[in-house]
């Protein structure tokens, strides 16, 4: 067999999985409304080879209230989106980002 059959057959996975620009936009919108309503603080981001995750925080020091996770293995399951709780319950999971982040909109919507 020839090397560059091999490759062929199977692709190398990205180092690191990250959020792409119009996902981001999506995210720090609703995080920017929070932030000017004084809900959230701060926020952090994670890329690692499995799962890029945006924390969210009330105050730098805590554990994240909200963790937005993608995960692309999980796209043909589960949807690879994914807003896990601080208590790790998963508030919900799907294939579309702005539909998964519309429960943080209810949150939002509450604590305001």
């Amino acid at each position: 067999m020839i090397a560059g059959a091999e490759i062929a057959q199977f692709p190398s996975l990205p180092d690191t999985v990250a959020f792409h620009r119009t996902e981001l936009s999506a995210i720090l919108g609703i995080y920017g409304r929070a932030v000017a309503a004084g809900i959230w603080r701060d926020y952090g981001i994670s890329m690692l080879r499995d799962a890029a995750v945006f924390s969210i925080f009330r105050h730098s020091a805590e554990h994240p209230i909200y963790r937005i996770e993608k995960r692309p293995r999980l796209a043909a399951r589960q949807g690879e989106y994914s807003v896990i709780a601080m208590d790790g319950r998963i508030l919900r999971r799907g294939s579309d980002l702005r539909q998964v982040l519309r429960v943080l909109e209810k949150a939002l919507i509450r604590a305001v």
